[in-house]
C-alpha cells in the first residue's frame, strides 16, 4: 500500500509538472512585440475618396516579432480624432486574413469608416489609425498612430436594401407602417411616383417598422440623419434617389394622357389617384375604320416639369405588341416601357371588345410590380 501511494504521488507530480510546462509554453508562444513603426500612408495624408470600385489606399507597417519565431497576425484599427483605440470605430484584418504586414483598403470601406467616425457625406474630416499585433490573443497596440484626412464621397457606403417615403407631406402621413415604398431601378438607385404636399415635412427611411435609418434632402444632396425635407409646391412627383452619388432628382408630373395612334391625338387625361396610380373612368373608345380594318393602337404620354422649369414629354408603351390582347394574354402584355414619340412605334392594341365601349384605363407606377396598366370595359369589373 505504501509503495502504491508513493507511485501515485510521483505520477501526480509528473502530471502537474507537464501541465505547468505546457501552460508556460503556450503563454510563451503567444508573446509578440508591438509594431514599432508605421510606413504608409504618411502621417496627415489627405485623401479625396473616389467612387470607382477599384479605388483603394495602401497601408504598411514594420513587422512585429513572435517569441516562437512563428507567424504574427495583424489588425488595422481606426478611431475618431482624439480617440485612444480602446473602442475603435472599426477594426479589420490585414491582407491574407491578417498574415501580411500591409493592407489594401478600398475607398468604399474608408468612406464607411469615415462615416462611422462622424464625418458627413461630402465633408472633409480626420480619423486616426494604428495596428494591433497578436498570435490570436493578447494583442498589442503599435507604438505609434497616424492621422488620415479624408474627404468623403457624396454617396453612401452602406446602401439600404429598401427605401420608403413617410411624413406629414406624404401620402401615408406620419404613420410609418403606411410609408410608400420606392422601386429599386438600379444598384443603389430608387424611384417613386407619389404626391407631396407643400409646406409639410417628409423624409425617407430604410424600413416601415421599428427605428429605421432616416434620410433627407438638403440643397439637392441626399443625407442621412434625423431631419426632414419639404417641397414648395403640392404636386405629383417622380423622386429619384441615387445613394451611390448622394444625388436626388425631383420631376413633377403635370399630365398623363392616352394617345390614340390612328388619329394622332390624345383621347383623354388620366387623374392621379394615389399610390403611383393614374386612372380615367367611363371613357368612350371607338376604333378608326381603315380600308384594311379597324385600327385600335394606343400608348401614353407623361408630361413632366423639371426642377429647372423645363417641360419634357415622356412616352410609355411597349416594344412587343403585334396583335390584340385576349383574356388569355399574359400580364406582361400590359407592361409599360419608355418608348419614342413616333405616331406608330411602341403602341399597344385595345382588345376587340373595347370598340365602341366605355372603358376604365389605369396605369400603375408602383414599387411592388413592373410598371403596367389595365383596360377594363365598364360593367365587366
Amino acid at each position: 500500500m505504501k509503495t502504491l501511494l508513493i507511485k501515485l504521488t510521483i505520477l501526480s507530480s509528473l502530471v502537474i509538472a507537464i501541465l505547468g510546462c505546457t501552460n508556460d509554453e503556450e503563454l510563451k508562444d503567444t508573446r509578440v512585440t508591438a509594431v514599432k513603426m508605421l510606413y504608409e500612408p504618411a502621417d496627415a495624408k489627405s485623401v479625396v475618396l473616389q467612387s470607382s470600385a477599384s479605388a483603394s489606399l495602401y497601408f504598411e507597417w514594420e513587422p512585429a516579432k513572435a517569441e516562437d519565431s512563428g507567424m504574427v497576425l495583424y489588425e488595422v484599427a481606426f478611431d475618431k480624432e482624439g480617440g485612444d483605440f480602446s473602442a475603435p470605430v472599426y477594426r479589420m484584418a490585414s491582407d491574407n486574413n491578417g498574415a501580411y504586414n500591409h493592407a489594401t483598403i478600398t475607398h468604399k470601406l474608408l468612406n464607411k469608416i469615415a462615416g462611422m467616425a462622424g464625418i458627413e457625406s461630402s465633408a472633409t474630416g480626420k480619423i486616426i489609425w494604428t495596428v494591433f499585433s497578436s498570435k490570436g490573443i493578447n494583442d498589442l497596440q503599435a507604438e505609434e498612430s497616424r492621422t488620415l484626412e479624408i474627404t468623403r464621397l457624396a454617396g453612401f457606403a452602406d446602401i439600404p436594401v429598401d427605401v420608403y417615403v413617410t411624413g406629414d407631406a406624404s401620402e401615408g402621413g406620419t404613420d410609418l407602417s403606411k410609408a410608400t415604398m420606392m422601386k429599386s431601378v438600379a444598384n443603389g438607385e430608387f424611384d417613386v411616383y407619389t404626391k407631396l404636399e407643400a409646406g409639410k415635412s417628409y423624409h425617407f427611411t430604410d424600413a416601415k417598422v421599428g427605428t429605421p435609418r432616416q434620410f433627407y434632402v438638403e440643397n439637392g444632396l441626399l443625407k442621412e440623419g434625423d431631419k426632414n425635407s419639404t417641397v414648395e409646391k403640392t404636386g405629383v412627383y417622380r423622386i429619384h434617389l441615387d445613394f451611390n452619388l448622394g444625388s436626388t432628382v425631383y420631376t413633377e408630373i403635370t399630365d398623363f394622357q392616352l394617345f390614340f395612334c390612328p388619329t394622332n391625338s390624345f383621347l383623354f387625361s388620366m387623374d392621379y389617384v394615389g399610390d403611383g396610380t393614374f386612372k380615367a373612368t367611363n371613357q368612350p373608345i371607338t376604333f378608326k375604320q381603315e380600308s384594311w380594318g379597324r385600327d385600335e393602337r394606343y400608348k401614353f404620354k407623361m408630361t413632366t416639369l423639371t426642377s429647372t422649369g423645363d417641360t419634357v414629354d415622356e412616352w410609355w408603351g411597349t416594344p412587343n405588341t403585334d396583335s390584340r390582347p385576349t383574356a388569355s394574354s399574359p400580364a406582361s402584355y400590359y407592361y409599360l416601357y419608355p418608348v419614342n414619340d413616333s405616331q406608330w412605334d411602341g403602341k399597344f392594341k385595345f382588345a376587340s371588345e373595347m370598340d365602341m365601349a366605355l372603358v376604365d384605363v389605369t396605369a400603375y407606377f408602383r414599387a411592388e410590380e413592373p410598371y403596367t396598366h389595365s383596360v377594363v370595359k365598364v360593367g365587366d369589373q
